[in-house]
This record gives C-alpha cells, sequence and structure tokens, in this order.
C-alpha cells in the first residue's frame, strides 16, 4: 500500500505542476502565454491529469483525487484500507505541486497584481458566487468524472492508452462544465494548492478564499459518491 501510495503523491503532483503550471502561464503578467485562454487551459488540465496517471500507473491505480477514491472504495473496486493513506498523499502531492509551480513563475508574482488571478493559479473560483449552485457544479462534474472512470473499467482498452480516455474525459468536463466554477472535481487539486497560496510569501496575493473552500471539496466528494452508487445501480 505504501508504494501505491507513494505513486498517488506522485500522480497528484505531476498533475498540480503542469495543470496550476498552465493556469499560471495564462494568468500571470510576462509569461509568453499569458491570455492564451479557457482553450489553453482545459486542454492543459486534460493534458496535466493524463501525464499524472502515466507517472503513478506503474505503482497503483492511479486515483490522483480523493474523491475517486472514496467512490471506488464505495463502489467496490478500492479497498477501504487503502483510503485514507491515498488521501493524505494525494493532499500531499498537491500541496507540493503548487510550491514548483510557485518556485517556476517566481519572477512573475511580483510583476502580478491581480489578487484574484494569483489566487486562480493555485485554487479554483466561482464565475458567479452562488454556493448552492457551484456546490453543484462541482458534485455534477465529479460525478461525471466517477461514471465515466467506472465505465472504463467493464470496457477493453488497448494496452497504455486508457489515460488518454481519462484525459479526453477531463477536457470534456472542462470545456462542458467547467465555466461556472473553474472545474476543480477533485479536492487534493484545490485543497493542496489552497493552502500552498495560505502559506507562501506572495506579495499582494490576497486571502485565500476560504469561505469558498469548502465547496471544490465537499462538492467532489458528494458528486462522486453519487457517481458511484449510481454505476452500481445500474
Amino acid at each position: 500500500m505504501m508504494t501505491q501510495a507513494l505513486g498517488e503523491f506522485i500522480g497528484t503532483l505531476i498533475l498540480v505542476i503542469l495543470g496550476d503550471g498552465v493556469v499560471a502561464g495564462v494568468s500571470l503578467n510576462k509569461s509568453k502565454a499569458q491570455g492564451a485562454g479557457w482553450l489553453a487551459i482545459a486542454l492543459g488540465w486534460g493534458l496535466a491529469v493524463t501525464l499524472g496517471v502515466y507517472a503513478s500507473a506503474f505503482l497503483g491505480p492511479a486515483h490522483l483525487n480523493p474523491a475517486v477514491t472514496l467512490a471506488f472504495a464505495i463502489s467496490g473496486h478500492f479497498p477501504w484500507a487503502g483510503v485514507v493513506p491515498f488521501i493524505v498523499a494525494q493532499m500531499l502531492g498537491g500541496f507540493v505541486g503548487a510550491v514548483l509551480v510557485w518556485l517556476q513563475y517566481l519572477p512573475h508574482w511580483q510583476a502580478t497584481s491581480d489578487s484574484a488571478a494569483i489566487l486562480g493559479t493555485f485554487a479554483t473560483g466561482p464565475a458567479i458566487r452562488k454556493p448552492l449552485a457551484n456546490f453543484f457544479s462541482e458534485a455534477l462534474g465529479t460525478l461525471v468524472l466517477v461514471f465515466m472512470l467506472l465505465a472504463f473499467t467493464k470496457g477493453q482498452w488497448t494496452e497504455g492508452l486508457a489515460p488518454i480516455g481519462v484525459g479526453a474525459l477531463i477536457t470534456a468536463i472542462g470545456f462542458s462544465l467547467g465555466g461556472t466554477t473553474g472545474y476543480a472535481i477533485n479536492p487534493a487539486r484545490d485543497l493542496g494548492p489552497r493552502v500552498a497560496h495560505a502559506v507562501l510569501p506572495i506579495a499582494g496575493k490576497g486571502d485565500s478564499d476560504w469561505g469558498y473552500a469548502w465547496v471544490p471539496v465537499l462538492g467532489p466528494f458528494v458528486g462522486g459518491t453519487i457517481g458511484a452508487l449510481l454505476f452500481n445501480l445500474i
């Protein structure tokens, strides 16, 4: 189990480096990618998840997402004894990945005065702040994610190609459902980097919006649980 948990740490770290990295490139001043827009972010996150899965899959199941781990345990595809170690590893991977993004873009934080843009490179936030609607968005996105991942377990993939399907799924969710909240659909992807934002010495970063932080944590857990239950029911 420790080897598999290490895989979760590594995979989530890669996921956040590349995912938060593309947002930083698009958002921070004087970046060559600044202004590339939602297309770059959605595609970048899809590739980030694909490569995170490849980085982790030789060590374990490559969940890279606490909501997925919980849902797979509920559906009987993962042992309950591994849930807590996996979630801890994923959260740590998210935190460390965000710290590495901070180091990568170190000169650009000083060049950026928009605190919302700075926070957005670490954690998600709503386009329109309506907590119940935002919660529904995160839950629905994660429901689709989990249901499709469980459906993938019933199909036959050419060896080595399943992570590409997962990346395509993330990209589709980003394009179709992500515009409302930034589609965390993963507590480790949001909470780990949000903690990094809170503790890192970034001038003018503003607060970490802890009043919203429950949405991208509880929403995915609820949505993933419903997705697992629906899959089992069907």
